[in-house]
């Protein structure tokens, strides 16, 4: 399900899609079961067709997202102009036995010197018996690098003026 012409598909194969995705941190949104909205940090892994996420087995997110399971996911850069790959989709979730390869995957050896990679390992592995595997579907999708895409409202005021400019040009060369 895409929203006005976007294809989730070709916003998520987009080369400055995939240099986001190839981050290790996004922002997940979803609704708490008090109905207030959340957003946290959370590190991720792109598989090609889903964003997979990880967590203990009681965080607060897993009985949101059991409860209600839409998410919506944020990637951005500080650098200007930012960049920023916003997706929304369902999650399914999945307890698993252990540490999943994704989470040990998204906390790469580029992140840590080998040193820090095997204490961090010895310490996950001996905290979690289980974890959640949050497995998110894009369902929608909309990168604005500022360059050749712009937030919706941002594109509306930029036609707005367009029009305006054409509509004054157009009054000038009647006189």
């Amino acid at each position: 399900m895409a929203s006005a012409g976007t294809d989730v598909t070709a916003v998520l194969q987009h080369p400055t899609s995939q240099d986001l995705l190839s981050n290790s941190i996004a922002r997940l949104a979803y609704v708490a079961p008090d109905g207030t909205p959340r957003v946290v940090p959370i590190g991720f892994l792109w598989n090609g067709s889903h964003v997979v996420m990880c967590t203990s087995t009681n965080a607060p997110k897993v009985r949101s997202l059991s409860a209600d399971p839409h998410a919506a996911l944020t990637i951005d850069t500080i650098e200007f102009p930012p960049k920023i790959l916003l997706m929304r989709g369902t999650v399914e979730l999945e307890t698993v036995d252990g540490i999943p390869a994704e989470y040990l995957a998204m906390n790469s050896d580029q992140m840590m010197v080998p040193e820090q990679r095997r204490a961090w390992e010895v310490e996950v592995r001996s905290l979690y018996e289980q974890m959640v595997r949050i497995v998110m579907t894009p369902t929608w999708a909309k990168l604005i690098d500022f360059e050749g895409t712009l937030p919706t409202a941002v594109e509306e005021l930029v036609q707005e003026r367009d029009e305006r400019e054409r509509a004054h040009a157009s009054t000038e060369t009647d006189d």
